[in-house]
């Protein structure tokens, strides 16, 4: 597996978007009063360079070559605008995230009431290794994991096997034996920019999208976010080689990919006929649409996205409430994200497939349907 430097190898897009000191934000997410990096026109191509966070916090020394060359990785196979943001940039480790966010993208075209679609076309990683971590006061077992007063960053390598790219862990510390698990790139952060002139911070999501870190999202998959700002800025960042459903270490194989993504409005009447009025983000696959639900409480998310599950089978199928209820208990799993990023997320996987024989239903009595609703 080569190393992509900036600017180095394929770049398909009809634009492309390094990560540099001037075009990434370091722990927060852009907002209203942020200028754009980059002006697309809707339904063009972006190839942008994402880089990850592991290998350049404070904790890690903030020099990624030291960082990586402890693990064996030759200077020149670290990435140059990874070394170039830990040089260059600093943030406030107690009050903002880790990650890196490339953006914000201004979407000729966008404005509130639109949703903006971003279909991911290519993932391509950038590096051969990746790092994942576990921090006291994060994860699922706080205060339990790690054993210790340190982080616990686990160096991990990825080789080529003939069936295709493997992640390898040790499974004890005298790293005589490994387990290896198959590569499945995303993005964590994909998200517009939030009205208003705060910045917010860039671990929890919100309907704004941000660090949704839903492992569905990787190639040929769709994310619909509703426009906040004119011109959408759309950021993307907390690139992922692999993530179980969870996370619950923190974080999972982080590692920087170059992501090749399309932006296209989507003008609200056309976005009210398919989904009915969206209030946070909309995943589609090729065989799923994935409505989510974002809470600090994780009932409360679970019931959040029960509630968007109904409205949008009442708003594109014009299923009845009560049958939509009973549909998503008998045929549709709901799946948690993620329980770390202070906002837990959950997000259900409802076939459409189950609904090719259901004839066009009458959106002007759905929509009716949904503005009966609002004020659940």
């Amino acid at each position: 597996m080569s190393v992509l430097q900036p600017g180095v190898g394929d770049l398909p897009g009809d634009h492309y978007l390094a990560a540099g000191s001037d075009t990434v934000m370091w722990g927060r997410l852009p907002c209203a009063i942020d200028a754009a990096v980059l002006t697309v026109a809707s339904g063009a191509t972006v190839t942008i360079d994402t880089v990850s966070h592991e290998g350049i916090l404070e904790d890690q020394g903030k020099d990624p070559r030291a960082y990586f060359g402890r693990h064996g990785v030759a200077p020149g196979d670290v990435l140059e605008d990874a070394v170039a943001i830990a040089a260059s940039l600093s943030r406030d480790p107690a009050g903002d995230g880790p990650h890196v966010i490339t953006g914000p993208i201004q979407v000729e075209g966008a404005v509130p009431g639109d949703l903006l679609k971003i279909t991911v076309e290519r993932l391509v990683p950038r590096v051969p290794y990746g790092v994942i971590s576990n921090r006291h006061g994060k994860g699922a077992l706080v205060g339990v994991l790690p054993r210790g007063p340190h982080p616990v960053s686990v160096f991990t390598p990825v080789e080529e096997r003939a069936s295709g790219a493997v992640a390898t862990l040790p499974l004890t510390d005298d790293g005589d034996r490994i387990v290896e698990f198959p590569l499945r790139p995303f993005l964590g952060t994909m998200g517009v920019a939030v009205a208003g002139g705060e910045r917010p911070h860039s671990v929890p999501p919100g309907a704004h999208g941000g660090n949704l870190d839903i492992n569905l999202l990787v190639e040929g998959t769709s994310l619909y976010l509703p426009v906040q700002v004119p011109g959408a800025l759309a950021y993307v960042g907390d690139p992922h080689f692999a993530q179980g459903d969870g996370e619950v270490a923190l974080t999972a194989l982080e590692a920087s990919l170059r992501a090749t993504l399309r932006f296209e409005v989507v003008p609200r009447a056309e976005a009210l006929r398919e989904f009915g009025e969206l209030t946070g983000p909309l995943v589609r696959t090729e065989e799923f649409l994935v409505p989510t639900g974002l809470d600090v409480d994780l009932a409360e998310a679970m019931r959040k996205c029960v509630r968007a599950a109904i409205d949008l089978l009442a708003a594109r199928w014009g299923m009845d409430e009560h049958l939509a209820y009973a549909y998503l208990s008998a045929a549709t799993d709901f799946d948690i994200s993620q329980v770390v990023d202070i906002v837990c997320g959950i997000h259900a996987r409802i076939r459409e497939s189950d609904f090719e024989k259901v004839p066009p239903r009458d959106p002007g009595a759905s929509r009716a349907v949904i503005s009966a609703r609002d004020g659940f």
